[in-house]
């Protein structure tokens, strides 16, 4: 019986779709067919096709966050106890979306032979100035500015603090550079196996620090401005976006570049922004 509703439902829909693209209105279909439907308690996704399914499905508990996670099940089925259930459930569930805008330091002298002499060009230092000036300009409901512990990335993170003075500055060396993981493809000329294994796990835990959803608690967006470095920040992008973290060094960052992430309520996550360099002239941008 239920196999003969759905066939009729979808002989429906697709006669409706033949109707409507003949008279251009493909966009009122878009809206019909992608209508979630259950069936046999499978989802039919929203496709232009009967079968489609994703090839790999959001994790929506990547932070191990997820509020249904982190509750014990409701001991029985009466409607009381349903009901209380669900009242936990909404007084555990965010409301509050987190911002993390990620700088890239601006250009340094990267062929000194430790640390402390890998600091700022005078290009470099334009870079964050103008970086900072772009901050002030968006005007967001900044909440902290943290910085790597590495030379170039203290003096960019200063030099935005001169624009932003009321913002709290911290630093924290779980953000210094480093190699995530080995790329995909490899790079023949840059095999640091050791540090993929030292580095690696440092980084990962960074992104864990750093990244997760808004507590219950939390009632106004909150926007943090984090500065470290090209390798940390792309390893970052793919591990929100759960691409496959190997994919970091598919993509480059310009100094003083930013970057904005947003982590909504649900555990969504979205990229606002990779490497915008817009306010930086053009005869100015850099990516070593």
């Amino acid at each position: 019986m239920e196999s003969k509703r759905f066939s009729r439902r979808w002989h429906i829909l697709s006669n409706i779709a033949k109707k409507s693209l003949k008279v251009g209105a493909a966009v009122v279909v878009g809206v019909v067919v992608y209508q979630r439907w259950k069936y046999n308690d499978k989802v039919l996704y929203a496709s232009w096709t009967t079968n489609y399914e994703p090839s790999v499905k959001w994790d929506f508990n990547w932070d191990r966050r997820e509020p249904s996670s982190l509750l014990p099940p409701p001991k029985g089925k009466t409607d009381s106890e349903l009901a209380d259930y669900k009242k936990q459930l909404e007084n555990s569930t965010p409301t509050a979306s987190r911002h993390l805008l990620l700088i890239r330091h601006g250009q340094y002298f990267d062929n000194a032979a430790v640390d402390k002499d890998r600091f700022l060009t005078a290009l470099g230092r334009a870079q964050a100035e103008v970086t900072g000036m772009r901050l002030k300009d968006l005007d967001l409901p900044y909440t902290v500015l943290i910085s790597s512990t590495m030379t170039r990335a203290i003096e960019t993170a200063k030099l935005i603090h001169k624009h932003l003075p009321e913002l709290e500055y911290k630093q924290d060396e779980i953000l210094r550079e480093g190699a995530p993981i080995p790329p995909e493809p490899p790079l023949g000329s840059w095999r640091p196996e050791q540090k993929f294994f030292q580095d690696g796990a440092r980084i990962e835990s960074a992104f864990r620090k750093y990244f997760y959803r808004a507590d219950p608690s939390q009632k106004e967006d909150t926007y943090e401005v984090i500065v470290c470095h090209a390798n940390v920040i792309r390893y970052f992008v793919c591990r929100a976006l759960q691409f496959p973290p190997e994919a970091w060094l598919r993509f480059a960052l310009a100094n003083g570049s930013i970057t904005h992430i947003c982590i909504r309520p649900s555990g969504r996550v979205s990229v606002k922004s990779v490497g915008e360099h817009g306010h930086i002239k053009a005869q100015e941008i850099s990516y070593n």
